[in-house]
């Protein structure tokens, strides 16, 4: 039985707005997520940063492997806070506005990666915290989710992020000092096997059989049935933004 107008209408619609209001919320909990590093930084600062000294993550000390949890939210001094704030909200949003449900799994995952790679290998007994490991496997999350999902727009998004902040990478390498490269490159892989793992594992439509090989006239209003199923992704998600 063929659609209405009116139910083709609806289909459409549905997408986008699901997109919005998932956007809306990614929006509140980033804002959420950075007052509330900016409330602890207030804590921390009036308690001459004891926070950070009892709940960083120090390499080796077996006492200190639960702070890979408490850390991220932590910081020396407000010039790091101020590095880490700007980033850790865009690229926060970007990698929560598909899903907060996932973007939460996301943040558990490179919050251990970036930690346990302080903690395994540091040579030195640094006391290591800061937002930077949850900024670089947002970074990469984002770079890498959309060839994963199979999504046009974030393949596209993830492209220009690369190209923007492909700079972020010089610190994720020794040679920095007073900077945790170990734990910007835990996050970073943390962030890489994250878009793998909680990739979109929907069922792809498939490409709408035909009786003969010649395509057949389209209805007013609507686009040729595409011949392939790669055309009919783009076309979607086209449509899905109100493109077409």
């Amino acid at each position: 039985m063929g659609r209405t107008d009116k139910d083709r209408g609806r289909a459409g619609v549905a997408a986008p707005e699901q997109m919005i209001a998932e956007a809306r919320k990614a929006f509140f909990v980033m804002f959420g997520v950075v007052a509330f590093v900016w409330l602890v930084q207030l804590a921390n600062f009036a308690d001459d940063y004891a926070l950070s000294r009892d709940y960083g993550v120090v390499s080796g000390d077996s006492g200190t492997l639960p702070h890979i949890l408490t850390a991220p939210f932590l910081h020396w001094n407000w010039a790091h806070i101020e590095s880490n704030s700007g980033p850790l909200f865009v690229f926060g949003f970007l990698a929560a506005y598909r899903g907060v449900a996932r973007f939460f799994g996301l943040s558990l995952l490179v919050a251990v990666t970036s930690g346990l790679a302080v903690w395994l290998f540091e040579g030195r007994a640094v006391d290591t915290v800061g937002a930077s490991g949850l900024v670089f496997g947002y970074f990469g999350y984002v770079v890498v989710r959309g060839l994963f999902d199979r999504h046009l727009i974030d393949t596209l998004i993830g492209l220009v992020m690369a190209a923007s902040f492909a700079y972020l990478l010089t610190v994720a390498v020794p040679g920095t000092p007073g900077v945790s490269w170990l734990g910007h490159l835990g996050g970073l892989a943390g962030g890489l096997v994250g878009a793998w793992l909680f990739r979109d594992r929907r069922p792809r439509a498939a490409a709408p059989a035909r009786r003969d090989d010649a395509p057949g006239p389209a209805a007013p209003g609507e686009l040729p049935a595409p011949s392939d199923g790669s055309r009919a992704d783009l076309h979607k998600e086209l449509r899905d933004l109100g493109l077409l």
